[in-house]
């Protein structure tokens, strides 16, 4: 049983962040093998339509790994990786629109049942994101070259939670597979947000990758490339550190690594004084 005390203590420290918040947008970065935890996946998103009932202006940008390589493996088609981004050729795509489709609007679904307005969107919805092709070798990755700021502000405007998948739009409308890191880091840019969350499924940046114990509570931007050279940060990593570097260096106030698999950890991570993973600051 929890005390009054205690209760009292928890409504206290978290009042302050509620007030520094209200109105403000946050982007959260959902992805990884935490998205097949049912149970996590339920405290997470009460977690979003908490937020937006208390103010809060929250954008989910979700990934799908899992489900993709699930889907291209029925298919027979092989995942193929460059520096932790998906080969991505015309059948490859296919199958990439499909499992984040099906993904976008279970997520959009569950949200509006806990009582969220919520809205599954694509790049492909009104140019949300226009891309261009990043390289040949890669395919159909695509690289942001604007964000439709103005459809994410009139729904945010009208309490609605954008739910938005990682697929881009190039100029003659052909689709773009985009990492999701990436796109989360591009559309929090572009609002201006106050906050960059991205929920995955280990707690943050260790220096010793297989060590809990050496998690990295805060990392400046220089030293995260040192380890990125170093190889300590490798993998899927890089380009999550990367988008983190991004978003600090063109203007989100506060990134951060986190678990997925922390019940309740977007709310530890903004409403309570020590917070939880990996933040990255400037200098």
């Amino acid at each position: 049983m929890i005390s009054n005390d205690l209760r009292t203590e928890v409504l206290t420290e978290a009042l302050p962040y509620m007030q520094a918040f209200n109105g403000k947008t946050v982007v959260i970065k959902y992805g990884g093998n935490a998205m097949n935890d049912a149970a996590m996946v339920a405290k997470l998103l009460n977690d979003v339509v908490w937020l937006r009932c208390a103010g809060v202006r929250p954008v989910l940008v979700h990934g799908g790994g899992p489900e993709i390589n699930a889907l291209l493996e029925k298919l027979g088609i092989e995942s193929i990786f460059h520096n932790g981004l998906r080969a991505t050729d015309a059948a490859t795509m296919d199958a990439v629109a499909m499992a984040l489709g099906r993904l976008n609007k279970d997520i959009s679904g569950k949200l509006c049942a806990l009582g969220g307005q919520a809205i599954g969107l694509c790049g492909q919805d009104s140019g949300l994101m226009q891309c261009k092709k990043r390289d040949e070798e890669l395919g159909f990755v695509g690289d942001i070259v604007s964000v439709n700021t103005l459809l994410l502000q009139t729904l945010l405007d009208n309490a609605y939670i954008p739910v938005i998948a990682p697929i881009g739009v190039g100029a003659m409308g052909e689709a773009y597979n985009i990492n999701a890191d990436t796109a989360a880091s591009e559309i929090a840019v572009a609002l201006k947000a106050e906050k960059l969350i991205f929920l995955t499924d280990i707690d943050g940046v260790r220096a010793d990758c297989d060590d809990a114990a050496t998690l990295i509570p805060s990392l400046s931007l220089a030293e995260a490339r040192g380890m990125i050279s170093s190889g300590a940060i490798d993998g899927g990593m890089i380009p999550k550190v990367e988008s983190c570097a991004a978003a600090v260096e063109n203007g989100v106030k506060r990134v951060h690594i986190v678990s997925g698999m922390v019940p309740h950890a977007i709310i530890l991570e903004m409403l309570t004084d020590r917070g939880v993973g990996t933040m990255f600051f400037a200098a």
